[in-house]
């Protein structure tokens, strides 16, 4: 396993759809090894959802996982999941808007309005088809790295930009409504 770089927003790769992995090359060892260079690399970086466009790979593949994260430390724990050519179906409970960043767009918060619920189907890292209904913060993180897939990251989903802040900011100065 290896920790790659992150690239960042202005990489052309963060702009672009994401190409769909054939089913049958989810079990090779290259889509294998690139999974747990995904998790790896999430974990170094201190995320909770690494998409494969941010590491510089235009396939369809997202990790998260929270448990104890520094850059999240009031967040719920989310299981290691492994979504792979992920489709939202469906949304609901009406949107929150909360605080996000993105190892993409280093050292800056904004608060984006996401989905309460959805229901996600996507293939596991076996290649095996799973349907999950991930609720808030899990649903959040979901919605973030699916947008990753489709060229999109969340400043372009902030109504505005007022509560966009620095991370060091953010933490000295708390979670303020605006900037």
């Amino acid at each position: 396993m290896a920790v790659l770089k992150v690239v960042r927003l202005g990489h052309p790769v963060i702009r672009r759809k994401a190409q769909m992995v054939p089913p049958d090359r989810i079990g090779s060892p290259e889509i294998q090894r690139l999974i747990d260079d995904m998790i790896e690399t999430m974990h170094d970086y201190d995320g909770v959802g690494l998409a494969a466009p941010q590491i510089a790979v235009p396939l369809q593949i997202a990790v998260i996982e929270c448990k104890d994260n520094l850059r999240y430390p009031d967040a719920p724990a989310i299981p290691l999941t492994v979504l792979v050519n992920p489709r939202i179906l469906s949304t609901g409970g009406g949107q929150q808007e909360d605080w996000e960043g993105c190892l993409s767009v280093n050292e800056l918060r904004g608060r984006v309005p996401r989905w309460r619920t959805l229901e996600v189907e996507a293939l596991d890292r076996r290649g095996v088809p799973v349907k999950l209904t991930p609720p808030e913060f899990f649903a959040r993180v979901v919605q973030h790295e699916c947008d990753h897939l489709v060229g999109r990251v969340f400043l372009d989903r902030m109504p505005d930009m007022l509560s966009l802040t620095h991370l060091p900011e953010f933490l000295r100065y708390g979670r303020q409504e605006s900037a």
